[in-house]
C-alpha cells in the first residue's frame, strides 16, 4: 500500500514538520558606528597562487591523469639547475599540484605573515604530511604580494583498499599552513591620501544614514558629515594621518539607533523553513486550506485452474485508489496582525511548511501581506 498525503494533518504534522523561525526584533537599542559601517577602502584583498606539495605518502597526483604536475616539477628543477631529459616522464606519487589562496588584510606590512589554504587541483588522494614549496601569491593586478611555503596541517584522512573501496573523513585533499605566507609588498595606505573619509553601511538604509550624519554633526559641528547616498556618509577629516586615526577612533565609537529592518518573509523552498520578520503585517483576510489524502492499495489476484483443466496459474496485479478530503476550517486574520498573532493563527490551523508557503503566497497575491516575500 502506498499513501500520498497533503502535508496538513493538524497540530501533529505541524509539530513534526513545521520549522517556523520568528525574528522578533528587540526594542531599538543604540549601536556603535563601528558595528554598522566600515571605512571606505579599508578592506582585505584576495591572493591566489599555484605550487607543488611534496613529501606525500604515495597519495599524490597520478601523473597519467595530471600531466601538469610533471611539467611543473620539470620547470622547477630546471630553475634549480637540474635538467630532466625531455623523453623522461617520471611517475611520481608523492607530489601534488595545488592551488593556494589567502586574504591580505588591510595595512599589512612586508615581513608580516598570514595563513594560507592549500587545495589539490589534480587527483591527489590526500595532502597529509606534505610540504608546500615556495610559491608566489598574486593579487588581482598580477603583482606578487606574498610568498607561501611550509608544512601542511590536514584535518581529514582517507584510506583506500586494493579493490577500490575507500573511506574518507572530512576533506584530506585540502589543508592549511598557519603563518604560511610572508608579505612582500604593502598595499597603498588609504588614510594617507587626504580628503574626506567615507563610511559605508553594511546594509542600505536611508534612516540609518540620516541618523549617522546627525550623530557625527552633533559631536563635531554642522557640516562635518554629509550623506552621499543610502549607504555612504562622507566625513571631513584632518589631513595629518596620525590625527585621522584618532579622529576615526572617536567616530567609530559613537552610538546611534539604526533604522528598523524592512518587512520581509524569507522562504526556503528546499527545507521548508519560513522566517517572518517582526515588521510583517497582514491586512484583514479570510483563509481556508483543506487536506487531500490519496490512498493506493496494491495487490495480486491469483487464478488457479482445476486439477485436470490443463491450464496454468495466472497472477494478475490489482490496484484500488481512494481519496478523502478532510474538512477545512476558515480562519480570519485581523487587520494589522502582529507577528505573535500570525504565529498563533498558523499554529491553530496546523499548517505544514508546504501549506504555509502556499498561504503566504496567496496572501501576497491578494494584497493582504504587507511584506516582501523572498524565496531562496
Amino acid at each position: 500500500m502506498a499513501t500520498s498525503r497533503n502535508p496538513i494533518s493538524g497540530l501533529r504534522a505541524l509539530a513534526c514538520a513545521l520549522v517556523l523561525l520568528a525574528l522578533v526584533a528587540a526594542p531599538a537599542q543604540a549601536e556603535r558606528i563601528k558595528d554598522l559601517a566600515q571605512v571606505g577602502g579599508v578592506r582585505s584583498n584576495a591572493l591566489v597562487g599555484y605550487g607543488l606539495v611534496v613529501g606525500l605518502d604515495n597519495s599524490g597526483d597520478r601523473t597519467s591523469q595530471a600531466p601538469f604536475t610533471v611539467q611543473s616539477l620539470k620547470n622547477m628543477l630546471a630553475e634549480l639547475g637540474v635538467q630532466v631529459p625531455a623523453n623522461v616522464n617520471p611517475q611520481l606519487k608523492n607530489v601534488a599540484a595545488v592551488a593556494i589562496h589567502a586574504e591580505l588584510p588591510p595595512f599589512a606590512k612586508p615581513g608580516q605573515t598570514i595563513d594560507v589554504t592549500v587545495s589539490s587541483i589534480g587527483n591527489a588522494v590526500s595532502l597529509r604530511g606534505g610540504s608546500l614549496l615556495m610559491a608566489p601569491l598574486k593579487g588581482a593586478d598580477g603583482q606578487v604580494y606574498a610568498i607561501a611555503q611550509g608544512n601542511l596541517v590536514v584535518g581529514g584522512f582517507g584510506a583506500q583498499g586494493r579493490d577500490g573501496s575507500r573511506v574518507a573523513v572530512n576533506i584530506p585533499s585540502t589543508g592549511r599552513i598557519p603563518n604560511g605566507a610572508t608579505i612582500e609588498r604593502a598595499l597603498p595606505n588609504v588614510l594617507e591620501a587626504g580628503g574626506d573619509l567615507t563610511l559605508n553601511l553594511h546594509r542600505t538604509d536611508f534612516t540609518t544614514v540620516a541618523r549617522m550624519v546627525d550623530a557625527i554633526n552633533r559631536m563635531y559641528g554642522p557640516g562635518v558629515a554629509r550623506a552621499v547616498d543610502g549607504v555612504t556618509v562622507a566625513v571631513s577629516a584632518p589631513s595629518d594621518p596620525g590625527m585621522r586615526i584618532s579622529f576615526l577612533s572617536q567616530i567609530e565609537n559613537l552610538e546611534l539607533t539604526p533604522g528598523t529592518a524592512p518587512a520581509k518573509v524569507i522562504v526556503n523552498a528546499r527545507t521548508g523553513t519560513v522566517v517572518i520578520g517582526s515588521q510583517v503585517r497582514v491586512m484583514p483576510a479570510a483563509v481556508t486550506h483543506g487536506a487531500l489524502t490519496v490512498t493506493i492499495n496494491e495487490g495480486v489476484q491469483v487464478s488457479q485452474p482445476g486439477a485436470f483443466a490443463g491450464g496454468h496459474t495466472v497472477a494478475a496485479p490489482t490496484s484500488s485508489i481512494s481519496s478523502a478530503q478532510e474538512g477545512s476550517r476558515m480562519f480570519r486574520f485581523e487587520g494589522g496582525t502582529t507577528l505573535d498573532e500570525i504565529v498563533r493563527a498558523v499554529n491553530e490551523v496546523g499548517a505544514a511548511p508546504g501549506d504555509l508557503i502556499a498561504i503566504l503566497e496567496a496572501l501576497k497575491q491578494a494584497g493582504a501581506l504587507r511584506a516582501e516575500l523572498e524565496v531562496i
